[in-house]
């Protein structure tokens, strides 16, 4: 309701403002001069910013008017991302990392405080994974978790107060975007092969992974389970797409409806890795008690790869 009352207010703004337009100057939307709009031929458009001072041509000064002319759905010769742009950037992606961020750990709370934590025996242990394993996982866990935490002050920033807080979460954000981009890249040759989909991962999505319940029964999964396979996936290629999507943006190479579907897919891809995050941290750290030793001293042990990799214990025992 708050939206829609904002929304309405806007709406208002715009129409007053288009009726002045229209009572003292010259309508922008129809031609007025050879068959061009009257922003064109104004004298001192493209001298405001210099060829030289442009920091994309695609953008500034004249090819900018060209790409006023096709903003929003509703613009003259409509075409091109720029209401929606401005509508979903402006009024509802904040509001939807803001829902993320409450809602997911809440719910993850509740399982918590209902079904309580796996406890496994943790006498005899097995390894899983090597110190290269480790080495590039915490390499690439590090920058990714750092990329959220800088992304979602830049989504809040208005909130934060702005200035040189937000201006250091983007320093932050690009330096670790070109660390996750090298360990991103390692992390997904290494482990690619054992997160690809296997016929026992729909079983495993049919009883979320057992987590349901309390009870201790062979939960059909391989050394990754269909729900980290997801987050694997979401992490590698999703954050790949977010590094391309992100450089677009910093760098501003491409013209401005580009940039735009660039900043509307970073945000929601956004959405899902800030979610899977929250529930990757929950799984290792609280869900499952030791789980988190695993990736830092490459041990697991056998009663729990028993029961929560029944597929992989088989593996290894065949070994």
């Amino acid at each position: 309701m708050r939206n829609f009352a904002k929304f309405f207010r806007i709406l208002m703004l715009m129409l007053v403002v288009a009726g002045v337009n229209v009572a003292f100057a010259a309508n922008p939307s129809v031609p007025n001069k050879d068959g061009k709009q009257y922003a064109e031929f104004i004298e001192g458009n493209n001298a405001l910013i210099t060829p030289e001072q442009r920091a994309n041509p695609l953008i500034y000064g004249g090819p900018e008017v060209e790409a006023i002319k096709t903003w929003g759905i509703g613009s003259p010769n409509s075409q091109g991302l720029g209401e929606i742009f401005t509508l979903l950037q402006g009024h509802y992606f904040a509001t939807i990392f803001g829902i993320l961020v409450i809602l997911v750990p809440l719910a993850f709370l509740g399982h918590f405080m209902l079904i309580g934590q796996k406890k496994f025996n943790h006498g005899k242990k097995i390894r899983v994974f090597s110190s290269y394993n480790i080495a590039v996982h915490w390499c690439a866990a590090i920058p990714f978790v750092l990329l959220c935490l800088t992304g979602l002050v830049m989504v809040f920033g208005d909130k934060l107060g702005g200035g040189g807080l937000v201006r250091f979460a983007r320093d932050v954000h690009g330096i670790a975007t070109v660390v996750f981009a090298v360990f991103g890249v390692l992390m997904f040759l290494m482990w690619f092969k054992s997160a690809l989909p296997k016929a026992y991962d729909i079983q495993w999505l049919m009883i979320m992974g057992g987590y349901l319940s309390k009870e201790k029964k062979p939960i059909p999964a391989g050394k990754f389970n269909a729900g980290q396979k997801m987050w694997f996936w979401v992490c590698t290629l999703g954050g790949f797409a977010m590094v391309i999507s992100g450089a677009f943006m910093f760098f501003q190479f491409s013209d401005i409806d580009t940039l735009r579907m660039m900043a509307l897919a970073h945000n929601c891809i956004g959405f899902l890795v800030v979610a899977l995050l929250i529930t990757h941290i929950y799984m290792a750290v609280f869900a499952i008690e030791g789980a988190l030793h695993s990736i830092l001293d490459g041990h697991m042990g056998e009663e729990e790869i028993a029961i929560l990799h029944s597929y992989y214990y088989k593996e290894l025992n065949a070994a």
